[in-house]
């Protein structure tokens, strides 16, 4: 795969730019240590960060308390190599020379789990998948 610059780039998209977007980019800062950029966006975006995804990733030493939802742009994904839909509920208007996947990422509030423990395992599905995208973008 080329790159459109020297740093390969994620864009993560889910609806309210306020859970597991949120959490895929801030694990793959994580994960990537500056060798993947990676920013998020939502379709719908909501008003604020998902409290309960902020303590995930706090337990992890990542702090996305502060970060503010967003829409995203044509222009995101102008510059994204690849775009990350989180979800069936986003819709994204796709545009040339970006590559596009959809994850559809663990639901364990469909098990009967909620609350800090459902967060933990979207937290933690999200993760793997974080950490093979990295790989693979990585691998020269």
């Amino acid at each position: 795969m080329s790159f459109k610059a020297a740093t390969p780039s994620v864009l993560f998209v889910c609806v309210k730019n306020g859970g597991k977007s949120q959490i895929a980019a801030g694990l793959m800062d994580r994960v990537a240590g500056g060798a993947v950029a990676s920013a998020s966006a939502g379709s719908k975006p909501g008003s604020a960060v998902n409290g309960l995804s902020a303590e995930v990733l706090a337990e992890l030493g990542i702090d996305i308390s502060r970060n503010m939802p967003r829409r995203i742009t044509r222009e995101d994904q102008e510059r994204a190599d690849l775009v990350v839909v989180l979800g069936a509920e986003a819709q994204v208007d796709e545009v040339d020379g970006t590559l596009y996947e959809r994850w559809e990422t663990d639901e364990p509030g469909e098990r009967g789990i909620e609350g800090i423990e459902r967060m933990r395992l979207v937290r933690d599905d999200i993760l793997e998948r974080v950490t093979a995208l990295h790989a693979a973008l990585t691998r020269r």
